[in-house]
């Protein structure tokens, strides 16, 4: 069910936190922006290498790998910088960063190159995968777009569009676009990934407790599938204005 109490920052269920794209943070990069979802601020910036991994030489195709680290101060208590060891959470959200924005890719477009994307939280209240999947994406559709106006890409290989949220049950209720108050308690809680035509990438989620029922977990896609909606909406927009 979807509760109709306001929650603690006045949003309603269905409501996302307030999305907000601010271009070229870092000026060596290829692209970068900062997204900010409600508190949560993930720096998203890419970059081009010449080769790819040693596996896919001689394919004629490009990769693309993706970081993502929480910085120190990130979170109420500080994070330790992972610097040699990488813990099992960081590894599998990189993963999932990379697997989601290879699928919106003709990677044959891009001839043997490697896009690097790196996902720095600056602030985690919740949500950090997700934003660094709308981010990135937004990041990297600039980043082919520069390329391919200044000749160094014949056709930009970007043949999609990815945005991504959490979802969750709370007291029972189904909430769109988790903030850590509402995660850290969350009987349920959802990370889904789609693109332009609202299609599955990837949908990550547990029972924090009890076992959920088929029809929940369908209405909980449906919520996330609105989210996304507006999310795509707002990175459309956000590249409409972005710099050239």
């Amino acid at each position: 069910m979807t509760s109709t109490q306001p929650r603690r920052d006045g949003r309603s269920p269905s409501d996302l936190r307030s999305t907000r794209f601010d271009w070229d943070p870092m000026g060596f990069a290829l692209s970068s922006v900062t997204v900010h979802t409600g508190r949560t601020a993930v720096i998203c910036s890419v970059c081009l290498e010449e080769g790819v991994p040693k596996w896919r030489k001689g394919s004629g195709k490009g990769w693309l790998s993706a970081d993502y680290r929480l910085l120190p101060a990130s979170t109420p208590s500080r994070q330790p910088r992972e610097l040699m060891k990488l813990s099992g959470r960081t590894q599998e959200i990189q993963r999932l960063i990379a697997r989601s924005l290879r699928a919106c890719l003709d990677l044959e477009l891009l001839g043997e190159r490697t896009l690097q994307i790196d996902c720095d939280v600056l602030q985690a209240d919740a949500g950090t995968r997700t934003a660094s999947i709308t981010g990135a994406w937004a990041a990297l559709a600039l980043g082919l777009r520069r390329l391919e106006q200044r000749g160094v890409l014949g056709h930009s290989p970007l043949i999609g569009q990815v945005a991504a949220v959490s979802v969750g049950l709370v007291d029972g209720a189904a909430l769109l676009d988790l903030d850590y108050s509402e995660d850290s308690r969350a009987e349920v809680d959802l990370n889904v990934v789609m693109n332009q035509e609202l299609h599955l990438l990837e949908i990550q989620g547990t029972a924090e407790g009890a076992p959920f029922s088929r029809q929940q977990l369908s209405s909980l896609v449906d919520l996330a599938e609105a989210g996304i909606q507006q999310l795509q909406a707002a990175q459309t927009k956000a590249l409409e204005e972005a710099p050239n």
